[in-house]
């Protein structure tokens, strides 16, 4: 069964994008099971496709630490019909990468997730049109304020697309509000990767935004070129494949509290 996600690993088992880019040539499998369940056991709450554990690419067991998010991922194994479509399975596909790629290597992904708080999209803002300007900063500074009030992290904002050196106390304030367990921190990395912000990322962790304004947050300036010159067909299909991997990332952060 680990075969089935062989082909979309990538470079990196945290990166949907290229699993996208991977699975679009691996030829689907057929499916083999009539019936996917759950049962708890020493890894956690396995998936189980008519009563056999289901394995990772990694050869560990596919599990995870609560029955709803175990519950998720057989329900996606559930719903394939006669082939099995990983890219159509967010959920296992990060559990995957948790698995197999996240534990034992949490303070790497940790490292990978701060290196955004150097560059994060929020900081980065328009000086024209006013209306786009008011608009970034509606859905981000909130964000903004709760770091410098909660968490003592005081960042720069900048025009443009120059690079601003951040100080090194706030990036390490925003560093320290990290998770520190394999599962928040994969979700927080895929949101962060997906948004190009680990502040956003890190306000849904802490709830100060839900998963609904964190989307609309990270495509500010996305939906405004959408609205000023139009719809972009190949666009709006690569952000529905984001979106399924975005809303995966963020029922782990909800389940796990």
């Amino acid at each position: 069964m680990r075969e089935l996600f062989d082909e979309v690993a990538g470079h990196s088992p945290l990166d949907p994008r290229e699993a996208s880019r991977q699975s679009s040539r691996a030829p689907l499998r057929k499916r083999f099971y009539t019936h996917a369940g759950v049962a708890e056991g020493p890894d956690g709450f396995a998936v189980t496709l008519d009563g056999k554990t289901v394995r990772t690419p990694g050869r560990n067991v596919l599990a995870a630490p609560s029955r709803d998010l175990a519950e998720a991922m057989a329900a996606e194994w559930q719903a394939q019909t006669e082939a099995i479509d990983p890219m159509a399975m967010p959920m296992t596909r990060l559990a995957n990468s948790v698995i197999d790629g996240v534990t034992g290597n949490v303070d790497a992904v940790v490292d990978d997730i701060a290196k955004y708080f150097e560059t994060d999209l929020v900081f980065y803002r328009a000086g024209f049109p006013e209306a786009l300007v008011a608009r970034q900063a509606k859905h981000w500074d909130p964000v903004l304020r709760w770091a410098a009030d909660d968490l003592g992290a005081h960042f720069i904002l900048t025009e443009g697309i120059i690079h601003v050196r951040q100080p090194e106390a706030a990036v390490a304030a925003a560093r320290g509000a990290l998770p520190s367990d394999a599962w928040p921190v994969a979700a927080l990395h895929i949101l962060t990767t997906i948004t190009g912000s680990a502040m956003l990322a890190l306000a849904l962790n802490h709830r100060v935004l839900d998963a609904a304004q964190v989307w609309a947050a990270a495509h500010v300036d996305e939906d405004w070129n959408s609205e000023t010159w139009g719809l972009d067909e190949e666009m709006e299909a690569r952000r529905a494949a984001r979106h399924r991997d975005f809303e995966a990332a963020a029922r782990v952060l909800t389940a796990l509290g």
